[in-house]
């Protein structure tokens, strides 16, 4: 059901994404980089859990074509600063509007007591056990 579940759920971002010559790695950038206006490149390597030369061609097509905006860190020149450009936020709406609105369905037929056990299943399946005391998108 998993399997099926995440097919359904990124069928439609999938094909706006595939619009702009993108796919899911871009879908990833864009998605966090709008939760975290301003995070640095170091910290989106770390919650992506990928290498700088996975990420780099994928922040470049973004930032080439204006969904990105980087600017350096305040206290350390080197350090790149990430947000989404105003193109970007379109984009990063159009995409999780979709995907929220599946979750909001989904959500209300289960009803209240599947949704916390879901996210139970959702927390096991996890390595990270501390995203459940952050409070993550």
């Amino acid at each position: 059901m998993l399997f099926f579940a995440y097919r359904d759920f990124t069928s439609e971002p999938d094909a706006l994404l595939a619009g702009q010559g993108f796919g899911r790695a871009h879908h990833r950038v864009i998605y966090f980089v709008g939760r975290h206006p301003g995070m640095t490149v170091s910290d989106l390597l770390t919650i992506l859990k990928i290498t700088k030369q996975s990420l780099a061609r994928v922040l470049r097509e973004l930032v080439d074509q204006g969904f990105v905006a980087q600017a350096p860190g305040e206290r350390d020149k080197r350090q790149r600063r990430l947000s989404l450009t105003a193109k970007g936020l379109s984009l990063e709406r159009a995409l999780t509007e979709r995907q929220l609105a599946r979750i909001e369905r989904a959500f209300a037929q289960a009803g209240t007591d599947a949704v916390e056990g879901f996210k139970r299943v959702m927390m096991g399946i996890t390595d990270d056990p501390s995203l459940g005391r952050r409070n993550q998108p």
